[in-house]
């Protein structure tokens, strides 16, 4: 995590692009993609299934909600919560009273992006300290990771502990989990978990989202069910030149070209194609299975609907009209990296995930004191109230070996209830900042870095397990609070598709009958296609598949019933 956030959302425009543009990839992506979790009549990796249904309640931890720390901003409407007070280092409070670990070794294999530390580095001596355990991280590069996992779970030789992002839960892996994963439920289902208060704090959908095989085999990272993507612009020149912050897809479209001048350099906006799904009200596409939903009795596919290509058509006429940077629309820096052009004011409005609003105010604090990022409400299209729809719970899960003992089973449990200690514990502080003095610096409330702390404290203990989403920046409080409170209005809007929180794989002749439909929406949309092309390929998604796979996702919805509202 990067110094002074503590945010979890949701996943990015591109979640692969998103990773390569942060560093707290662990922190601000949650969503994947899809994953095994054969049970209802499902047996195996290529028949698919879900964990869904009846039987999947009684293997669900029993909810405790923490009272170690009250936020200022409670969760509410899907919302993650917030803080929005100065940091008191001595009023911290203590959420693990005495060491749960018997001092045994526990290997961790993570993706990390950056530079490793060393292994015996003083975060990683202090987090083992306070939990009682010996943690040896094996990290790999997070951007080549599916890689390494394939090869590490193919073989028989793996970690005590492995970290899988849904987004690297492609090919293989999905049946890899369940077969080479321990079930955790005789430790934590029920009212077992009570052993560890900080895992029993965590959502009871993130629990069911870390359902694999019939069995509670993950250790989950929850996110907020808000979509997680916002239309950010600067506010700062809103202000100073007049403009309104539009309510419609009509005034997006006027507002635009009340901006645009090439000449001068400027232009509205980089690609809106998210925007545009959200305005819209199209289905979630981000992660299978959000995007099915039963309609009238009919399961429909969000490609299917008029709602999908009149947002396609829209994000093309914001291109054809030359409202777009030109660098969006060759793909080129300013897509991937909006920050310094964005700085620059060569254009005001961008969609990305909701954690950029904190990090390009802090970027900008010290260089630029006038700049101001905000977020746009996402608007109906037609000046109505929006339909949003939620995202999946929980996206990165550590599972634990099935060769592993019981004492390194718990040994694990004692390690993830330390990392998912909420903001305002001591516990939560050495996890995300390190050791006070050597890792940080509190100055007016402000935990700060070091040097030190930046190459240590990153990608380690936080990939384990998380607590409740939060958003926390006590240097800038007011991006925090207004953070939250957008998630709870658009919160509002929001709607639980059919299979929400639900664990499934597809058929694996199914699985990539998909694939192709993001490029093509960026050809759309750019002008290299024209919509009568996405709906040539709807039709051939159907002819080769699409069709079959409905049947078999109803068939999924009659056995196991729709996720609840």
């Amino acid at each position: 995590m990067t110094p002074n956030t503590a945010t979890s959302a949701t996943s990015a425009p591109s979640r692969r692009s998103f990773l390569a543009s942060t560093a707290v990839a662990a922190a601000a992506v949650a969503g994947g993609m899809p994953l095994l979790a054969a049970c209802g009549g499902s047996d195996s990796g290529s028949g698919g299934g879900t964990s869904a249904g009846k039987s999947a309640k009684k293997l669900l931890p029993a909810y405790v909600a923490t009272n170690v720390v009250t936020p200022d901003i409670a969760a509410k409407n899907g919302s993650a919560v917030g803080f929005t007070s100065k940091l008191d280092i001595a009023s911290l409070k203590t959420s693990v009273p005495k060491k749960l670990g018997k001092g045994g070794k526990v290997s961790i294999m993570s993706p990390f992006w950056g530079s490793p530390p060393k292994s015996d580095n003083a975060y990683y001596k202090a987090m083992n300290d306070l939990i009682g355990v010996d943690v040896e991280w094996q990290n790999q590069d997070g951007n080549t990771y599916d890689q390494k996992l394939g090869a590490v779970l193919a073989s028989s030789d793996i970690p005590d502990v492995v970290v899988i992002p849904g987004w690297n839960m492609g090919g293989k892996i999905p049946s890899a989990i369940i077969g080479k994963f321990a079930d955790l439920g005789p430790y934590l289902s029920g009212d077992a978990i009570k052993q560890y208060p900080n895992l029993a704090a965590i959502p009871t959908d993130a629990w069911q989202r870390s359902l694999f095989g019939g069995k509670l085999r993950g250790l989950p990272q929850p996110s907020p069910y808000v979509t997680g993507i916002v239309p950010l612009y600067r506010k700062d020149i809103f202000d100073k030149e007049g403009y309104q912050v539009p309510t419609s897809a009509d005034e997006f479209m006027a507002l635009c070209k009340e901006i645009t001048n090439a000449k001068a350099k400027r232009w509205a906006c980089l690609d809106m194609k998210w925007t545009a799904f959200q305005s819209f009200g199209v289905l979630s596409g981000s992660e299978k299975p959000l995007g099915w939903n039963l309609v009238d009795g009919k399961l429909v596919y969000r490609i299917e609907t008029p709602e999908y290509l009149e947002a396609l058509e829209w994000t093309r006429k914001l291109f054809a009209a030359g409202y777009v940077h030109p660098d969006a629309k060759l793909g080129k820096s300013a897509a991937t990296d909006p920050g310094p052009k964005f700085a620059a004011g060569e254009f005001l409005i961008y969609a990305q995930n909701i954690s950029q609003w904190w990090s390009r105010t802090a970027e900008q604090a010290t260089q630029n004191p006038n700049y101001k990022i905000w977020g746009m409400d996402i608007f109906g299209h037609d000046g109505g109230s929006p339909t949003l729809w939620a995202e999946q719970p929980a996206g990165i899960f550590a599972f634990v070996s099935k060769k592993a003992s019981e004492s390194v089973i718990r040994d694990v449990l004692a390690v993830a209830n330390v990392t998912a200690a909420p903001y305002g514990t001591k516990e939560y502080m050495l996890t995300n900042y390190g050791v006070e003095g050597t890792h940080y610096t509190v100055k007016n409330g402000v935990p700060t870095k070091t040097d030190q702390g930046n190459n240590e404290v990153i990608n380690a203990y936080v990939m384990v397990a998380s607590p409740t989403a939060t958003i926390a920046h006590p240097d800038f409080p007011e991006v925090a609070k207004a953070q939250v409170e957008w998630q709870q209005r658009m919160g509002a809007f929001t709607k639980k598709s059919s299979f929400y929180g639900m664990q499934i794989t597809e058929p694996s002749r199914y699985t990539n009958l998909s694939n192709d439909f993001e490029q093509l929406e960026d050809d759309i949309v750019r002008g290299r296609k024209k919509i009568s092309d996405m709906q040539q390929a709807v039709s051939d998604w159907k002819s080769k598949g699409g069709d079959q796979l409905r049947d078999w996702y109803k068939k999924l919805l009659d056995e196991n019933g729709p996720a609840a509202s």
